[in-house]
């Protein structure tokens, strides 16, 4: 198995790259390889000077980068020869099995849906992210940016999306489905939101739980919380800022350690033919090292294989 690392995406790139995938390398004992792509007079030397631990990743070459304040789908098309581009066509020739940038993240889902392409069936793509549960488990919220506004067979999409991803990635049997609403009476909500609980309730694919609030996000009444993506990525950055005031308050928890963006790494783009990942910005080494773990697992757990079996159906 190999897993591509986009080694020129994020605010510390590509020493914090390069370094995670060294860390990544090493819990993976030798289970899969990294692969770094990215420009090589600022990779190379990097790798030579980690000594045989870089000379046991592999480098492709990508001339060009794509920079954050960059338009994405005009970068992405004007830049095919950058670690983005690049990263996917070794995806679309399954010459990776997982590809990971910390990159533009705008760019990530373009080259998501223009290159290895949304599944068939798949109205749109989803942003996954992870939801640390007060009982030790771990939930999925989505989407968590990728659709600002949702049509109610989207919503009722992405209920069977992390479904899918909580079994066979999270190992849960079971997975409980919620639907993210201002209330947990059937008729609350916006006309879309009603739609979506009539559809979520309807499909035999879904474990249905209702309507859950804002309160139930760390509790176990859902596996996974469905909302649309300008509601799930607010809920992300207030969980993000939760950290950070803890930090500045110096209160340290176990269960609050888990919102640190570096525990998980990154989100996952489910819906697409294939496994990619989106890191955070400001990733450093642990949360590129997590992140290449987790384009590890999700390669290992055939979830793609998964949901291509589900739509087709």
């Amino acid at each position: 198995m190999k897993i591509a690392l986009d080694a020129m995406g994020g605010d510390f790139a590509p020493q914090a790259a390069v370094a995670g995938a060294l860390l990544a390398a090493e819990q993976l004992a030798g289970r899969a390889t990294i692969v770094l792509i990215g420009q090589e007079d600022a990779v190379r030397p990097l790798l030579q000077a980690a000594g045989p631990a870089g000379a046991a990743l592999e480098f492709v070459p990508a001339s060009q980068v794509i920079d954050m304040g960059e338009h994405p789908a005009k970068a992405f098309q004007q830049k095919q020869d950058s670690s983005i581009a690049v990263g996917y066509k070794m995806l679309l020739a399954s010459e990776v099995d997982a590809f990971c940038s910390a990159g533009n993240t705008g760019a990530m889902l373009v080259g998501a849906m223009f290159t290895v392409k949304t599944v068939p069936g798949v109205m749109r793509p989803a942003i996954a992210n992870f939801l640390p549960k007060l009982h030790d488990n771990v939930g999925i919220l989505l989407d968590v940016g990728a659709n600002a506004e949702c049509k109610p067979e989207m919503l009722e999409q992405f209920g069977e999306l992390g479904s899918l991803y909580a079994q066979h990635v999270l190992g849960i049997a079971k997975p409980q489905v919620g639907l993210m609403n201002i209330g947990e009476e059937e008729g609350k909500g916006t006309p879309v939101i009603q739609e979506a609980h009539q559809r979520l309730k309807a499909n035999p694919h879904v474990n249905f739980v209702g309507n859950i609030e804002g309160r139930d996000l760390f509790n176990d009444k859902a596996d996974v919380i469905v909302c649309d993506g300008f509601t799930g990525n607010i809920i992300l950055k207030m969980a993000e800022s939760i950290y950070d005031a803890m930090e500045v308050k110096n209160i340290h928890d176990p269960f609050f350690d888990k919102f640190n963006y570096e525990a998980v790494g990154g989100s996952p783009i489910l819906g697409i033919n294939d496994n990619a990942i989106i890191g955070h910005g400001r990733s450093t080494p642990r949360a590129i090292c997590n992140m290449l773990m987790q384009g590890f697992n999700m390669a290992n757990s055939g979830i793609v294989d998964q949901i291509k079996a589900t739509f087709k159906s």
